[in-house]
């Protein structure tokens, strides 16, 4: 029984971590290539932000990659040491949107952003990714404040 919770954990995690990775690069693809969209509300439009949400951490420059590599490995660690199942989705979905993001920093030096909202208030501009991370981590609350939703 241990063996199979821990290969569906696996199995669950690196399937979402793909498929956020996959989605993501591909729309950012799009833009990179040129595809732009303005609207009274929404630009879709492409900005390479340097740092982390709302452009922090700039300052770190080169060094910020690597600091989220170490940062992404500890998530990984951690959630193959708890062997909960219930982590495995909301893990992959944080884990990849981090792995995207941080892949961006490498091949374009920074991450490609592209929703831009400025309908009643300018908000930074962030990608597929972005939304992946923040759900993972309203799920991860939820888990954390009701831990009977985590059954195996």
């Amino acid at each position: 029984m241990h063996k199979n919770k821990t290969l569906r954990l696996v199995v669950i995690l690196f399937f979402t971590i793909a498929g956020v990775f996959i989605v993501d690069q591909n729309i950012k693809t799009l833009f990179v290539d040129g595809w732009r969209y303005y609207t009274d509300c929404i630009d879709l439009i492409l900005v390479y932000n340097k740092g982390v949400a709302f452009s922090m951490f700039a300052f770190l420059d080169e060094w910020l990659k690597y600091i989220q590599l170490v940062l992404i490995a500890g998530v990984l660690i951690y959630v193959l040491y708890l062997k909960e199942v219930c982590y495995a989705f909301p893990a992959g979905l944080m884990l990849g949107g981090a792995f995207s993001n941080v892949y961006d920093r490498f091949i374009h030096e920074g991450v490609v952003d592209m929703v831009y909202w400025h309908c009643g208030f300018d908000f930074a501009v962030f990608n597929f990714a972005d939304v992946m991370i923040n759900v993972a981590v309203v799920w991860f609350l939820i888990l954390h404040f009701k831990p009977k939703l985590c059954k195996n």
